[in-house]
């Protein structure tokens, strides 16, 4: 049924657009950048391991983080976007469009283990989609776009923080399916839509999950609030039933200072686990900045770890923005705190209640 929508809303839009008076001459807008990073765990050979993050787990060596260039394209009341990444981000955030491939397990024979994964087309588009400005007040958009929920985005240089919070890490990432924007006057407006499997840019399964989001902001613009919700059946199994509430306050009283809260929580089959997120921002000049992103996430259950990984975290990163021109330089600590002996490894390779990490990173926007 979804991809039937898809389908007619996608003709649709192009039927209007084609027989449209508008005679504005179409424009197109490039955005591309790069980043890179280097990371080291204080426990030294187990800093992979101590990584529960995406996008930062290596050990010990220079990394690249994506290359990615995003074109859009609008022509009077449509408008088009395609969104490409290549490396470590671009492929886990499209982690469903990976290629498994099996073999035989070295250590039981009778079992089968991944050789190696490599992403299939779709793992490099991060995002493409169609809009259609119906009226002033409504758009439909169809397509695949990143996700409404949460306050980080997978591009480093759109981040203050290299490294990614648990909240971010859990999800959602993005949506494949149709939405519509609606202006409800003034600072506010509601998004509506429906969408395959949460980061299912294809899905057979034939389950749906609907998708929301209401914004509203003060009239000088210094308090703006986002709440969205995700929920419906998310897997092939019919009994994954999945749903999730997320609040972003953003406050800037001035321009040298910014505060965000980022609250988010998800029901699994009646299991919850959750997040809450504070960054505090402190720009002194253009050319330096500094976030203070603390985070407690609560999988108590072990939905997201895993039950014998089940803890809740406290987690501390300080990142300092050092601008040149299009250039970020990103240097940056983090330290992690557990309420479970067993959430990372020491330097010996036992259990232990923390982990720190530095890293320096790169992006470049052009």
């Amino acid at each position: 049924m979804l991809k039937k929508l898809l389908t007619v809303t996608t003709a649709l839009a192009i039927f209007f657009a084609a027989n449209s008076q508008d005679s504005t001459k179409g424009t197109t807008t490039f955005t591309t950048s790069v980043d890179a990073y280097y990371r080291y765990d204080f426990t030294g050979k187990y800093q992979a391991a101590n990584n529960k993050n995406c996008f930062t787990n290596s050990a010990n060596s220079f990394e690249l983080g994506m290359a990615s260039i995003k074109v859009d394209h609008s022509f009077g009341k449509l408008a088009a976007t395609a969104d490409l990444g290549f490396g470590r981000r671009a492929q886990e955030f499209s982690y469903n469009d990976l290629n498994i491939h099996m073999g035989k397990s070295l250590v039981d024979p009778t079992a089968d283990s991944v050789l190696y994964s490599a992403p299939n087309s779709l793992a490099f588009v991060k995002q493409a989609y169609l809009s259609y400005q119906l009226t002033s007040k409504l758009k439909i958009t169809a397509g695949k776009w990143a996700t409404h929920v949460g306050w980080e985005l997978v591009d480093a240089y759109a981040n203050r923080n290299y490294s990614m919070a648990y909240a971010f890490n859990n999800g959602p990432f993005f949506h494949t399916g149709i939405k519509a924007d609606i202006s409800l006057g003034g600072k506010t407006a509601l998004m509506v839509g429906a969408a395959n499997p949460t980061d299912f840019s294809t899905s057979t399964s034939g389950n749906t999950m609907f998708i929301a989001q209401l914004t509203s902001a003060t009239k000088d613009d210094k308090l703006k609030a986002y709440l969205n919700y995700q929920g419906g059946t998310n897997a092939a199994l019919p009994s994954n039933k999945l749903s999730q509430f997320d609040l972003v306050l953003n406050y800037a009283p001035s321009s040298k200072f910014s505060a965000v809260y980022n609250g988010t929580i998800q029901n699994q089959d009646g299991q919850n686990w959750g997040s809450n997120v504070l960054y505090l921002n402190y720009d002194p000049t253009s050319l330096f900045g500094l976030t203070w992103r603390n985070e407690l996430f609560d999988d108590a259950k072990g939905l997201k770890l895993g039950t014998a990984s089940a803890a809740k975290i406290f987690a501390t990163t300080l990142s300092a923005n050092f601008r040149l021109s299009n250039l970020t330089i990103i240097p940056e600590v983090r330290f992690d705190s557990s309420d479970k002996e067993y959430s990372f490894l020491d330097k010996d390779g036992n259990g232990s209640k923390s982990a720190a990490s530095f890293l320096v990173a790169v992006a470049y926007k052009f």
